[in-house]
């Protein structure tokens, strides 16, 4: 019986070696904090964050290194930092990451700032595979961080010492985890399952299976939760059939259900615990439901030749033998089947209808899957079921859409400097055009003599002002009336005393000094007056100088700055001209790895299906052996 039980081995070292069930880190929802809002004083940072929740990372990282370059966001540089950080790590970028959090731990920031930033650290030492480095950054970590990350870091921290074997002090961690009121009910979820592993572990049975069973026996509101919820009773009874306790263990496997990811296992387990009662019969019905799945999973390949197994515990030899024939011959028929698929993905036909089935949301992100787990139009296509599933697979693929959205970008920028060029061109047409009319209209304007002119004018308007000449500022009329006047008494002058003017000359007299008098009188507010014209034309003289330096300038340095602009465009241009290729070979390398994934899946299925063939030729030979004995001992016995 234990020749077949290579999944029963298996599934109990996945359920109960320690790796916890939260699997990989949260994404980067929180490099901010979300559970303290503030206000931003940066509107460049602010846009930034906008493009983050919208879901646009790449456009947010772009912006936000833009905006980091030109020092743009202030004052919080270090908020910024944190995040470009977290969406560094979560394109897959641990060592860049890592090199953002320790500069950020270096430097003078706040303590929960750096705090997170060595969480960030560890997280990106964690997927590197540098666990003691990792547990070293997280022993930084002075107070709880918030925005909800103190629950992931006690994960992390706990997954870090199962992988040491420190599962007591993991357990330790995991339990006041799962108990604090602060923990929320999915991280508890979590907690709980990595606290009956790390009690399993550490020969703690009683316990870890209270553990195991709560979440198994707990109600799901989610398809999350469901999923942990069959997980657990499947390490649980996993657990429980290594143990020698196959009806705790028939109890656990029933509660996972028929349709979800873990229904296989579950039944092959069923089957088991029933032989461990000694009931093939009881193992019958789940095994053979098993056998009848489709797919290549190895819990199915073993049920094919469980189920003969359980006919030959029966006595049934006959249908034992036929059921190992035709376990055999399906053998046969599915590793060339699986020879014609790695034939397809080694001709690239995978990738391709793969690529097909994901055509991209319009080249505005990165890391989009879309409908990876819809099987592509290739023979034998569901052989790539546990393949696409794969979180390996999923990555590389995820990897080769996001070096394809990086060849559009390139090709996308390519075109924008084609655009710039254009633009520029029009720029320098219209500079060449506009440059004569502008030139000409400048001439038309004698500053040189308008600046003497003005000269002249102030200097007679302060030679008034000190001589108190009220003339100097007299109207025309004013000017007209004193003309007369003037006029009026020469007459008087050459006429003498005649009789006949009588008392005109008084007359005269007393007109003059009313004049005086008024012009005397509004001297003030025309001395004002004159004054601001002046202060107006000096102004308006100097705005004309202003603008003729600044057109002589701009006649000089214009077809400077655009020579600086086409260089710049060509020299982009350049760069991305010679990243296309790169990208481009990089894509190709990509596929090849990907393929090779496929492939070597495929290969374990086919060496899988070769083992299964061999058991399956042994115990024909055991049965036909057996057969053979028993026709010999009826033989041989008296009569």
């Amino acid at each position: 019986m234990r020749r077949w039980r290579v999944v029963l081995a298996a599934a109990c070292a996945a359920g109960c070696a320690g790796a916890p069930a939260w699997g990989d880190p949260a994404p980067v929802r929180a490099t901010v904090d979300i559970d303290a809002p503030h206000a931003i004083a940066a509107p460049f940072y602010g846009d930034t964050l906008f493009d983050f929740y919208q879901g646009h990372t790449f456009s947010a990282l772009t912006g936000l290194m833009v905006s980091q370059h030109f020092k743009r966001t202030a004052p919080h540089d270090d908020e910024a930092e944190v995040l470009r950080g977290g969406m560094l790590l979560n394109y897959g970028l641990p060592r860049e990451a890592a090199a953002v959090f320790a500069r950020l731990i270096e430097g003078h920031t706040s303590t929960a700032v750096r705090d997170r930033a060595w969480y960030f650290l560890a997280r990106s030492q964690h997927l590197r595979g540098l666990e003691a480095q990792a547990e070293q950054s997280l022993a930084h970590i002075s107070a709880p961080l918030r925005g909800g990350f103190e629950p992931d870091r006690q994960l992390l921290q706990a997954q870090l010492m199962m992988a040491r074997g420190d599962d007591a002090g993991a357990a330790s961690l995991l339990d006041a985890l799962q108990a604090s009121p602060d923990t929320s009910p999915v991280a508890a979820a979590y907690a709980r399952f990595n606290l009956g592993v790390a009690l399993i572990r550490r020969g703690e049975r009683k316990g870890g299976y209270a553990q195991l069973d709560a979440i198994g026996r707990a109600p799901a509101a989610d398809e999350e939760m469901r999923s942990l919820r069959d997980r657990a009773n499947l390490a649980r009874g996993f657990a429980a059939l290594q143990a020698g306790a196959p009806i705790e263990a028939r109890e656990a496997l029933q509660r996972v259900r028929l349709q979800g990811g873990a229904s296989d296992k579950a039944l092959l387990g069923f089957g088991w615990a029933a032989t461990q009662l000694h009931d093939p019969q009881l193992a019958l019905t789940p095994w053979q439901e098993l056998a009848g799945r489709s797919g290549n999973d190895a819990a199915i390949l073993e049920a094919r030749i469980a189920v003969p197994y359980a006919m030959g515990e029966l006595g049934a030899y006959g249908g034992a033998l036929q059921g190992y024939r035709r376990a055999i011959a399906g053998f046969e028929q599915e590793k060339r089947s699986l020879a014609e698929s790695i034939a397809a993905i080694r001709a690239g036909k995978l990738v391709q209808e793969l690529l097909a089935l994901n055509p991209g949301d319009g080249g505005s992100e990165l890391g989009r899957l879309g409908n990876i787990h819809a099987l592509p139009e290739m023979p034998h296509a569901a052989h790539l079921l546990p393949i696409l599933a794969g979180n390996a697979f999923q990555q590389g693929f995820r990897n080769l859409r996001d070096l394809q959205f990086l060849d559009a970008n390139l090709a996308q920028w390519l075109q924008t400097l084609d655009s710039f060029d254009d633009m520029l061109a029009t720029r320098q047409r219209a500079f060449a055009d506009r440059l004569p009319a502008v030139r000409e209209q400048a001439g038309r304007a004698d500053l040189k003599t308008l600046a003497q002119r003005l000269s002249a004018l102030q200097a007679e308007f302060a030679r008034a002002v000190d001589q108190a000449d009220d003339a100097a500022f007299s109207t025309a009329h004013e000017r007209e009336l004193q003309d007369r006047i003037g006029h009026a008494l020469g007459i008087l002058a050459r006429v003498g005393n005649a009789a006949e003017l009588g008392d005109a000359g008084e007359r005269l007299r007393r007109v003059a000094g009313a004049l005086t008098w008024q012009r005397a009188l509004d001297q003030p507010a025309r001395q004002w007056d004159v004054r601001k014209s002046l202060r107006t034309a000096q102004a308006a003289l100097e705005q004309a100088q202003d603008r003729d330096a600044a057109l002589s300038l701009a006649q000089q340095m214009e077809p400077l700055r655009n020579q600086r602009y086409a260089a710049r465009i060509a020299a982009l241009g350049q760069r991305l001209a010679a990243l296309q290729p790169r990208v481009a070979a990089l894509a190709g390398e990509q596929q090849a790895a990907l393929q090779d994934v496929a492939v070597a899946e495929l290969e374990s299925q086919q060496e899988r299906l070769g083992l299964y063939t061999a058991q399956a030729r042994l115990a024909i030979a055991q049965i036909l052996d057996r057969a053979q004995l028993a026709r010999r001992s009826d033989a041989e016995a008296p009569r």
